[in-house]
């Protein structure tokens, strides 16, 4: 996969067989339209002129991901003919990132796959239990193969990178190349992205059940946020 996150990270989705009767009652086109609605949108940097505190001249060192930072899926199933876009995502990212000057040399990104959540229940407890075996792979992780030569972007812009690195989830681990957008925020920095992914090639199976068939094609989306270590 070359141009295969969240990230980031974790990834597929699934539907079981009560989705399938809600679907059933209401009709594919209602239940996407008023049941689902809209999917959320991606994940992006926000920026905010002048609300940085981060000084930029202390890069250099270890930064922590954490709080602020989000991780999910994004993939298209077809519901009786309907075309129907789940998108599921945590808060859950752990990680760190070393800079040396302008130049990032080290990240790993940490996704707690079981605690990735959509609008049913029931999707995200075999999306857990059975797609991603989450009880034998708790995490997705992203980690950098390739340093990142850039510079710090300035206040209130947002700077474009490529990053190289492994993704690894449901016990896989994949090369790929992601596109970022990164912006200064608050006390920190913030990455975003959006990987895509074929689950088959991580070993997942994108369930059929006939009246609903789940996309073998999808995207790993996400928001990192890090802050200077200390």
């Amino acid at each position: 996969m070359k141009k295969s996150t969240k990230t980031a990270l974790a990834v597929t989705a699934v539907v079981v067989v009560g989705l399938g009767v809600t679907a059933a009652v209401a009709g594919p086109a209602f239940y996407r339209d008023v049941i689902v609605g809209e999917p959320d949108a991606a994940p992006t940097v926000s920026v905010t002129p002048g609300a940085t505190t981060v000084d930029v001249s202390q890069a250099s060192g270890d930064w922590s991901i954490g709080d602020g930072s989000s991780a999910g899926y994004r993939v298209d199933e077809v519901l009786n003919g309907t075309d129907v876009t789940v998108v599921g995502s945590t808060d859950e990212v752990t990680g760190t990132v070393t800079v040396d000057g302008t130049t990032i040399t080290a990240a790993t990104v940490t996704v707690d796959v079981a605690s990735i959540a959509t609008d049913s229940a029931n999707r995200d407890g075999y999306f857990r239990d059975d797609a991603m075996e989450a009880g034998t792979y708790p995490t997705a992780t992203f980690t950098l193969t390739q340093p990142i030569d850039a510079a710090v972007p300035a206040d209130g812009e947002v700077a474009s990178v490529e990053a190289t690195g492994d993704l690894t989830m449901h016990g896989v681990t994949q090369s790929v190349t992601v596109d970022l957008q990164a912006a200064l925020s608050g006390d920190g920095v913030q990455v975003s992205g959006s990987i895509p992914v074929t689950f088959s090639d991580y070993g997942v199976d994108a369930p059929n059940f006939g009246f609903v068939q789940v996309e073998d094609a999808g995207s790993v989306e996400f928001l990192v946020a890090a802050t200077p270590a200390g």
